[in-house]
């Protein structure tokens, strides 16, 4: 995974907590790894995911789901994040940026971008996901 971050963004020690698990994010979702997906994700209902060009996903069984279809049907999957800019309040942060992905399912090489925010909120001394929303760029 190869991730650009703009260098106008001040760095805290929040906001390098929440690269760190934006980025952990990323990771498990190259890896196709659930555990790891699992560990990144808020469990509560009212966690969102929305991925490009489908409807939201609304708490983790729903959410997870959808990840286990995705790692199930992708024999591949390497992700470029170029990361546009980073904020946190109090104890919610956010990352906006873009998706650069190069997917192998079926066969097939698809490559696509999408402009994504990711929002995370500091539950019990970590950052958990709580809201992934994708959306497909066209050029």
């Amino acid at each position: 995974m190869i991730v650009h971050l703009n260098d106008k963004i001040e760095m805290t020690d929040e906001r390098n907590e929440v690269l760190a698990a934006n980025e952990a994010f990323y990771r498990a979702f190259e890896k196709k790894d659930m555990e790891a997906m699992s560990a990144i994700w808020s469990q509560g209902i009212g966690t969102l995911c929305i991925h490009p060009g489908r409807n939201a996903l609304r708490g983790w069984k729903e959410i997870r789901t959808s990840w286990e279809f995705i790692f199930k049907n992708t024999n591949y999957i390497e992700i470029e994040t170029e990361i546009i800019t980073a904020d946190v309040r109090n104890d919610i942060g956010y990352i906006v940026l873009v998706e650069k992905v190069l997917q192998v399912s079926a066969g097939r090489r698809i490559q696509a971008e999408s402009m994504a925010t990711n929002i995370f909120e500091f539950l019990g001394g970590k950052w958990y996901l709580i809201h992934h929303h994708g959306s497909p760029m066209m050029r």
